[in-house]
């Protein structure tokens, strides 16, 4: 060892080539992970030119990339790692007007592949999309549907089948999407649009932006619809969670800072999809022409839909594909209510009331749970005034973001927002609370009390008994 020693120290040529030789090492180390582009808010500035790379991850890489592009001619199939024979999800971002990478490219990625054992294909056209020209970004965006089908086509002649293959298309990235799905005539497996954008595409033709029949399944997520995302329904179902407006948890005003301000609600059909990948919970939809309806209480059964369930979130969203078979066109808006943070879950209730009242009454009931450790929440769904009449059923649609097991106190408030004049009380006949999201749940009951207007009534309900229906 000391004479190698001693051969080092004596030699400047050998050092200099052993020098050399760990830069090249080090270099080849660096370059064995290619990761997704990262830029500026300079890049941004100035702007970038369309330049493509194509990350591969599966099991068999599932932290380290292949990387393919254009000097190889996106040429998956001369890869180590795709196996043509199963599904490959197909990731494509939209519009970066940072230039910094999604911050949920690498956890959808996992997610996807700790569920399923799939080719993971992450489109990064950072360059391209990062610029402060978000025209500029939208004509970029369309340049990539022929490196995608030429990509495409070359897993298909090694033996890939359209119905495995499953893209996945955030904000504009779904437009892309559906302009690939449309190079096939519809025939690809399935389309996931997450906030599909709105500016440059709403009131487009079909054939200009993403639509149902670019796919065998097409399914959208609208969070943004009021501002960076497509308002009306672009898929087989379409799922609007809050109303596809404002998300709880996102800042109602720039004072939340500006880049969260624009982006929370847009961004987070992206943190819903990758909530169904896990287990904390399955956010169930209903099937709803409007959202005041569902609010309503009008749209929180599916038993028309019977024997299928109602329709979930995200991933498993597929399962609702048994349905398109009945419907022409084959087109479902749903809507439902979520938590302000992940895993974003609202476990819905009904509360049936039947009042002894001859006269009618308009009014707001406010409602809260206890379970048997004295945990108190509140109903975080605001519904409109519910109309009371004589023995006919009154039904209130309730959410709270904990789901109790157990729930030993109800407590109701009656209200009917006026200032002046008298008070009201309404004389219950019965008062039934039912789970919607665990249908297996005992219902719980009241018979025969009072609800002074303003004054909270707190009791202990008992399982139902089926005297009224």
């Amino acid at each position: 060892m000391w004479m190698v020693r001693a051969a080092v120290q004596n030699s400047p040529m050998l050092r200099l080539c052993i020098f050399t030789c760990f830069l090249a090492v080090k270099a080849d180390v660096e370059q064995e992970c290619p990761k997704f582009t990262d830029l500026n808010i300079g890049n941004a500035l100035i702007g970038t030119n369309l330049k493509v790379q194509i990350l591969l991850y599966t099991r068999r890489n599932p932290n380290c990339a292949e990387s393919f592009s254009d000097r190889d001619d996106y040429n998956l199939t001369a890869s180590i790692h795709l196996n043509v024979t199963k599904k490959t999800i197909i990731i494509i971002h939209g519009y970066r007007p940072t230039g910094a990478p999604p911050v949920w490219i690498d956890k959808i990625k996992d997610l996807l592949l700790e569920r399923e054992n799939v080719n993971i294909i992450i489109v990064d056209w950072n360059r391209g999309a990062t610029t402060m020209n978000y025209p500029s970004a939208v004509s970029n965006a369309k340049k990539l549907v022929d490196i995608l089908k030429n990509m495409i086509d070359q897993m298909r002649e090694n033996g890939a089948s359209l119905d495995s293959i499953y893209m996945i298309g955030v904000s504009l990235g779904a437009h892309v999407a559906g302009f690939v799905g449309k190079a096939y005539n519809g025939k690809i497996g399935r389309i996931t649009g997450l906030d599909p954008a709105g500016p440059s595409f709403t009131g487009k033709l079909p054939h200009e932006r993403l639509d149902y029949s670019d796919a065998q399944f097409v399914d959208v997520i609208h969070t943004d619809i009021d501002a960076l995302g497509y308002r009306k329904p672009l898929g087989n179902i379409d799922f609007y969670p809050n109303g596809g407006t404002d998300q709880p948890g996102c800042p109602k005003t720039i004072l939340g800072g500006i880049a969260h301000y624009f982006k929370c609600d847009h961004q987070r059909s992206v943190f819903l999809y990758m909530s169904s990948l896990e287990d904390n919970c399955n956010v169930t939809a209903y099937p709803c022409d409007s959202y005041v309806d569902y609010r309503n209480g009008k749209c929180v059964s599916c038993e028309a839909f019977h024997p299928l369930p109602c329709p979930v979130l995200g991933y498993y969203a597929d399962k609702w594909k048994e349905r398109l078979i009945e419907k022409n066109p084959p087109v479902t808006t749903a809507y439902f209510d979520t938590s302000d943070k992940d895993p974003f879950c609202m476990y819905h209730y009904f509360v049936d009331i039947i009042i002894w009242n001859k006269i009618s009454r308009e009014g707001f009931i406010k409602i809260k749970i206890t379970d048997n450790a004295g945990n108190t929440t509140e109903s975080k769904i605001n519904s409109d005034a519910a109309a009371f009449h004589q023995y006919k059923q009154a039904k209130i649609l309730a959410g709270f973001y904990p789901d109790f097991d157990n729930i030993s106190k109800i407590a109701l408030t009656y209200s009917t927002s006026n200032t002046v004049g008298p008070k009201y009380k309404l004389r219950v006949l019965e008062m039934r609370l039912k789970s919607l999201s665990n249908s297996e749940r005992i219902q719980l009951c009241r018979y025969d009390f009072t609800l002074l207007e303003n004054i909270e009534t707190t009791f202990k309900p008992i399982p139902c008994h089926d005297i009224i229906e």
